[in-house]
C-alpha cells in the first residue's frame, strides 16, 4: 500500500519503467475501462501490452472480468494508454493506490483522463444499455487520494473541483452519440466505496440530491486527475436499475448476469462510441 511520504519516489520508479516499455512514445489520453468494457481495448492499433503486475508499486486488479493490464497504442489518431481494468477501494486498496496510475500517466504526458464504468440508474430515461455522460459527481466514498502528507512533487493540496468534467469533452461525447444514433444523456454520478449494493432508502436519498447514476469507482481517479490539471471526461454504461427500482434485489449472481446481458446488447455500441469520442476530442 502506498503512503504519501514515499509516493514521489514510487511514482518515479513506475514512470521510469513505463517509459522504457513505451519506447519514448507519450500518451495523449489515459482511458480507464470499467466493468464489462475491457473489450474496447481491442480497438487499439499497434498495441503494446503491459501487465499491472510488472509496473513497480502498482497494485493488482482482483475483480473478475478486469484484465489488469495497460494497452498502449493508437485510437482515432491519438496515442492512448488504456487501463484494461481498474483498481477499487473495495478491493482493500487505498485512495492513493487507486489514483497512482492517473498520476504517473500524467507524468508520462497524458493531458486527459477518459474514465468509463458500469453504473446503476436512479432516474427515468436511463435504462440498461444507455449511456450517461458524467456532468458532475458526488464523492460519497469517504476518501480522497490527496488527503495526508503534502506531496508537492505530485501536485497542490488545495485545488478546485468546479467544472471537473470538461464541458467541451461532454459536448463532444453527446454529439458523437447523436451522430451514431446511440442514446446518451448527461447526469450526476454518485460514487460509493462498496462492495455491498445500496439500500432502497439510500437510493431514494441519493436521487433527492440530484444524482442520476451510482457505482463504486471514478471519483478518486477524477480527483487525482484534476489535482494535476488533466482534463476529464467520464461516461457510464447503464448496467442495471439501482436498488428498489428494478424487478428484483441485486446480488452478485444476478448482477453479473445482467451485466453480461447488457454488454451483449451494448458492447459494440460502446466500442463505436468510445472510438468516435476519442477521434473527436480536441486536446
Amino acid at each position: 500500500m502506498l503512503q504519501n511520504e514515499d509516493l514521489a519516489q514510487k511514482l518515479e520508479a513506475a514512470i521510469e519503467y513505463m517509459r522504457e516499455c513505451l519506447g519514448g512514445q507519450k500518451p495523449d489520453i489515459l482511458l480507464v475501462l470499467g466493468s464489462g468494457l475491457n473489450h474496447i481495448a481491442e480497438a487499439v492499433n499497434n498495441p503494446v501490452l503491459i501487465p499491472f503486475n510488472d509496473v513497480p508499486h502498482l497494485c493488482e486488479s482482483t475483480v473478475e472480468g478486469h484484465v489488469g493490464r495497460f494497452v498502449f497504442g493508437e485510437i482515432g489518431g491519438k496515442n492512448v494508454l488504456v487501463m484494461q481494468g481498474r483498481l477499487h477501494g473495495y478491493e482493500g486498496y487505498t485512495a492513493q493506490d487507486v489514483a497512482f496510475p492517473v498520476w504517473f500517466s500524467h507524468k508520462l504526458g497524458a493531458k486527459a483522463l477518459f474514465t468509463t464504468n458500469a453504473a446503476g440508474s436512479m432516474v427515468e430515461g436511463l435504462a440498461p444499455g444507455d449511456f450517461c455522460v458524467i456532468s458532475d459527481h458526488i464523492n460519497f466514498t469517504g476518501r480522497n487520494p490527496v488527503a495526508g502528507a503534502k506531496v508537492p512533487e505530485v501536485g497542490p493540496r488545495f485545488f478546485s473541483m468546479e467544472d471537473a468534467y470538461d464541458a467541451h469533452f461532454r459536448a463532444t461525447a453527446l454529439s458523437v452519440a447523436a451522430d451514431l444514433g446511440i442514446h446518451a444523456q448527461e447526469g450526476v454520478y454518485l460514487g460509493l466505496l462498496g462492495p455491498s449494493f445500496e439500500t432502497p432508502a439510500e437510493i431514494r436519498a441519493f436521487a433527492s440530491w440530484g444524482a442520476a447514476t451510482v457505482a463504486m469507482s471514478v471519483c478518486e481517479e477524477v480527483i487525482a486527475a484534476r489535482q494535476v490539471g488533466m482534463r476529464v471526461l467520464g461516461m457510464s454504461l447503464i448496467s442495471n436499475y439501482a436498488a428498489g427500482l428494478g424487478p428484483e434485489s441485486l446480488n452478485e449472481t444476478n448482477f453479473e448476469q445482467e451485466l453480461a446481458r447488457v454488454f451483449t446488447i451494448a458492447g459494440e455500441k460502446a466500442t463505436l462510441l468510445v472510438k468516435g469520442i476519442i477521434a473527436s476530442m480536441e486536446l
